[in-house]
């Protein structure tokens, strides 16, 4: 599939299975997961074969994390995530690179896209469809470069400025915020409001008149709810990324739903 064709998928619901070690030591503790019952131990056993070098981390906190990542992949995509990205700030990259390997075939079995945050590496290795770098990640140039157009590449931007620079450099799809406060980033960029979101579509608007591939999708980030999914929509953002206020609900699928059924997305549809 052309990078074309598949950044017209950034829609709806953009979900993150968002991995910290404490989250899913949690998680399985009050669960009672374990490796044998997410059914991927020979997938597992076949991608760690394949890397040289001794395994960092304890193999406790891979399996939890393996564990925790593709059950929240799974449910995202049942509550229709059009995306899914993977976010392990904490983790070792082989860890990270494991865990990627056992979500990306779970993301392309639905259809869905599979995005890598800040590893670009990570992402070319498991063949995913995109890396999502920040503002103090990899240049976007240089992302390009190395990324030979095997990947889309989304760039988190955090003011209208911000956003047009990106979007004129051929960002394939842009996050835009926090559009309202949020607790996932220890220090997070100043609030930009709706008032900030509606602001950003114009600028990129402008930025790329007369660019033959047109506006890149505005991804909203930041403190979003599923209430507040419509107010984002109708300010003319492509999709919202929640984290905390679906991967914490007591239904991650039915919190999911209420996402995706803001931007008029069936479940199960394309």
């Amino acid at each position: 599939m052309s990078a074309g064709a598949r950044v017209t998928r950034v829609r709806g619901f953009y979900g993150v299975v968002d991995l910290r070690p404490e989250l899913a030591l949690e998680h399985v503790r009050g669960h009672g997961h374990g490796l044998e019952q997410s059914g991927i131990e020979g997938v597992l056993a076949a991608h760690v074969g394949k890397v040289d070098g001794p395994a960092h981390g304890t193999e406790r906190e891979r399996e939890r994390l393996l564990v925790r990542g593709m059950e929240l992949a799974r449910q995202l995509l049942g509550g229709g995530a059009g995306v899914v990205q993977l976010r392990m700030k904490r983790s070792p990259v082989r860890v990270f690179l494991d865990v990627a390997a056992a979500v990306q075939p779970i993301v392309h079995a639905a259809g869905a896209l599979f995005i890598v945050n800040d590893r670009l590496d990570v992402a070319l290795a498991v063949g995913a469809d995109g890396v999502h770098l920040g503002q103090d990640d990899l240049p976007l140039d240089a992302a390009r470069s190395a990324a030979a157009g095997q990947l889309l590449i989304g760039i988190s931007t955090h003011s209208p400025a911000q956003a047009a620079f990106a979007a004129r450099g051929g960002a394939d799809y842009l996050g835009f915020g926090p559009v309202y406060a949020t607790s996932t980033k220890e220090d997070p960029d100043p609030v930009q409001g709706i008032d900030g979101l509606l602001a950003a579509v114009s600028a990129v608007s402008a930025a790329t008149a007369g660019m033959g591939s047109g506006a890149p999708p505005i991804v909203a980030i930041g403190g979003i709810t599923p209430e507040l999914a419509r107010e984002v929509a109708a300010a003319g953002a492509a999709a919202a990324c929640v984290i905390s206020a679906v991967n914490s609900a007591p239904d991650v699928t039915a919190a999911a739903r209420r996402v995706a059924a803001a931007f008029g997305r069936r479940i199960g549809a394309p």
